[in-house]
């Protein structure tokens, strides 16, 4: 009898309708002889609504405090779905995540999964329940409840089916799969039958939000079977694993798109060999995280250097350069706001030259000014104008024919 692992995901558990919808679904897995584990985050906005409570308390809430409230969300999701899965004749057992035995390190707010203790799992499957796992939390090993950050729940997921070694791991979600780019921005988008570990991890870094880029490391790590599919329609979705074939041979499979993005140059940085990992090593104490980066000379044995961050650490970030600026060795600052980075994703730019020359081209050719460029082996990524980037996004679907991809699984 194999195990599968599902995970549905807050709207899909958004009302008490879909709730009992989600019971149905898990249900049917049940019938076909397997194992269930599922993994649930919280009910639609519950996890907004505790940190709107949180801020009528105060502006600076500790972080074990905020643990300690975001995790009772999952819990009411567990319990509701246990009830309405136990009222159809499949009885389940909830469980939080350190009941599910998912160990963290010491960090609160953003913990990593170090050990999952899956006994008390096992001993309740071999019982024929259905365990049904809060996401997003876990405990350390001295007792300390945590949680993982956004995208936690998909992390929870992941490791159980890893653990238990299960078949599958199901994401279930409001979208059908992985698709080609966003529908909702790209009308031409279609969805992928399979992608690689690593092009998956591509477009989850570059803003496909449909999986969370820890989730699908943790995956490829440790070689589980994951599947993104419809939390509401009965339809094969998109399976992510080591090595798939190339529709139609496409050599680019996705356009990821994000916004929020600034550009922040250092100009006269001292020309020295620790100048760039002293800047970098600031901006990292204050957990600033930095994209692209570009160095160039100037006259006068100086460095200009850019980097792009998110616009939510602009503040931050200069704040931080600005009060170390003797000791870095900088003359000033500058930043553009209002920019976007658009990439596009394909194992095949490995063995096909000059893909990123016909990129640039197509974007030129729409007008669309390139600010910055970042490359790796599998993936081209442009920093444009946020007012352009739906149409760079189009317009770089449409040039690589991602319209084209079929829908059937292979």
């Amino acid at each position: 009898m194999g195990t599968i692992v599902i995970k549905f995901g807050g709207s899909s558990l958004s009302t008490t309708d879909k709730i009992k919808q989600a019971a149905k679904r898990i249900a049917n897995y049940k019938e076909k002889g397997k194992k269930v584990v599922v993994v649930v985050s919280a009910m639609g906005k519950t996890t907004d609504q505790l940190l709107q409570l949180a801020e009528q308390i105060t502006e600076n809430p500790a972080k074990r405090e905020m643990d300690m409230l975001l995790a009772t969300g999952e819990q009411v999701s567990i319990s509701l779905l246990s009830m309405a899965l136990t009222e159809m004749g499949m009885p389940a057992v909830s469980f939080t995540g350190w009941q599910a035995g998912i160990v963290t390190e010491k960090v609160h707010s953003n913990a990593r999964i170090v050990d999952v203790k899956i006994d008390p799992i096992e001993r309740k499957l071999s019982e024929g329940k259905i365990i049904v796992a809060a996401g997003f939390q876990g405990v350390t090993e001295d007792g300390e409840i945590t949680t993982l950050g956004r995208g936690g729940s998909d992390t929870t997921a992941v490791a159980l089916a890893a653990a238990l070694g299960a078949e599958r791991c199901l994401i279930c979600t409001d979208v059908t799969g992985v698709y080609t780019s966003d529908p909702r921005y790209v009308p031409q988008a279609r969805k992928l039958p399979a992608i690689s570990y690593d092009e998956m991890l591509e477009l989850a870094n570059l803003g496909a939000g449909v999986l969370h880029p820890r989730a699908v490391e943790f995956a490829k790590n440790h070689k589980v079977s994951l599947e993104v599919r419809s939390s509401t329609e009965d339809e094969e979705g998109t399976v992510i694993e080591e090595e798939v074939s190339m529709e139609n041979n496409l050599i680019v499979r996705g356009v990821a798109f994000e916004k929020d993005m600034t550009r922040l140059t250092v100009f006269g940085l001292k020309n020295e060999i620790t100048g760039l990992s002293s800047i970098f090593s600031e901006l990292a104490k204050s957990e600033i995280d930095v994209d692209i980066i570009i160095q160039s000379q100037t006259d006068g044995n100086k460095t200009n250097l850019s980097f792009s961050i998110k616009n939510k650490d602009r503040q931050a970030a200069v704040n931080v350069l600005e009060s170390q600026k003797e000791t870095l060795g900088f003359e000033s600052i500058e930043y553009e706001a209002g920019l976007a980075k658009v990439s596009i994703v394909g194992s095949g730019m490995v063995s096909n030259p000059g893909v990123a020359a016909q990129m640039f081209q197509v974007l030129a050719d729409k007008d669309i000014q390139i600010k910055m460029v970042s490359t790796s082996e599998i993936k081209v990524s442009a920093v444009v104008e946020e007012a352009k980037m739906h149409a760079a996004a189009q317009t770089l679907h449409e040039a690589f024919d991602l319209g084209a991809v079929a829908e059937e699984v292979k």
